[in-house]
């Protein structure tokens, strides 16, 4: 993926969201660089603010500042990812995608900051930008790798791998070393495989995508999960601590008391408490409902 500027090779102009424009032409990966960690970081009031007016109103201005100050999150994630071979350019501007999605989605009542929901949907672009282009990443770099790359396949009498001797003589012959050519043709022989499996067979389940996917690394799932958490620690805690004695006595032992589910029962209760079932059911109604107010902060 070639560009003129690192200014058009980072910033996907594409999107008619908004656009990253800085001023002139930066030049080079380093200048992006250097600019971008230059950006004022925001605060946590700030960032609130400017998400909200982001999905009450649609402000791209807003929008553009939360991409703008989150940039400098991209590049660190994206040198993280230089060892397969491709431009540190390319995976900043795939991360720089995966941070204008998490910003679009980013709800900023979810109790978490930009940088931890951000962090998941730019890993996620890069991944996937490697995945479908680590197969295109250079096979011959240096000269005596393309020597062996333009000659190989003509030397090789089979499509069988190459026995120690031959591999010995064409090394003589193009005068790099046995270990290049090894390497050479190890990459040569290579196949892709299909990430799906055939639909109508049952080891669909064992093709690569059926592991290479997690439901609970998307990030909204993700945050569900914590959410939903959180909820059973602190929401419940909280609520029941609402209730007078008698009322969280009865919930907890209708709901809470095993994990089958299978608690106490109205009539063992009515006679706890020396008062008719129906009391009971009502006692209990009304603490549920005392305690969904007390959880709906939580969702």
């Amino acid at each position: 993926m070639k560009a003129t500027s690192t200014q058009t090779a980072l910033v996907p102009m594409g999107s008619h969201a908004l656009t990253l424009g800085f001023p002139g032409s930066l030049g080079n990966i380093e200048a992006y660089i250097s600019s971008v960690n230059r950006i004022p970081m925001l605060t946590h009031e700030e960032e609130t603010s400017l998400a909200r007016r982001l999905r009450e109103q649609n402000d791209l201005a807003a929008a553009q500042k939360l991409v703008m100050s989150h940039l400098r999150l991209v590049v660190s994630i994206a040198r993280g990812y230089l060892g397969y071979g491709l431009p540190h350019a390319d995976l900043i501007q795939e991360g720089n995608i995966g941070l204008m999605k998490a910003v679009k989605r980013f709800d900023p009542d979810q109790g978490v900051r930009l940088v931890s929901y951000a962090m998941h949907w730019i890993k996620a672009e890069i991944h996937e930008y490697i995945l479908k282009n680590w197969r295109l990443v250079k096979i011959a770099t240096t000269k005596a790798q393309r020597k062996l790359f333009f000659n190989l396949r003509s030397h090789k009498e089979s499509l069988d791998a190459m026995t120690p001797a031959q591999v010995e003589d064409l090394a003589k012959s193009l005068n790099v070393k046995r270990e290049e050519v090894i390497e050479m043709e190890t990459r040569m022989s290579g196949h892709d495989i299909a990430l799906d499996g055939p639909s109508d067979d049952e080891d669909d389940k064992f093709a690569p995508i059926a592991y290479l996917s997690s439901d609970t690394a998307e990030p909204t799932k993700a945050l569900e999960a914590k959410q939903f958490d959180r909820m059973q620690s602190e929401g419940l805690e909280a609520a029941l601590d609402k209730l007078d004695a008698r009322s969280r006595r009865i919930v907890e032992a209708r709901w809470l008391s095993n994990d089958d589910g299978s608690g106490a029962t109205l009539h063992e209760l009515a006679d706890e408490f020396g008062v008719s079932a129906e009391r009971i059911r009502q006692i209990e109604s009304a603490a549920l409902k005392k305690m969904k107010g007390t959880l709906a902060a939580y969702v």
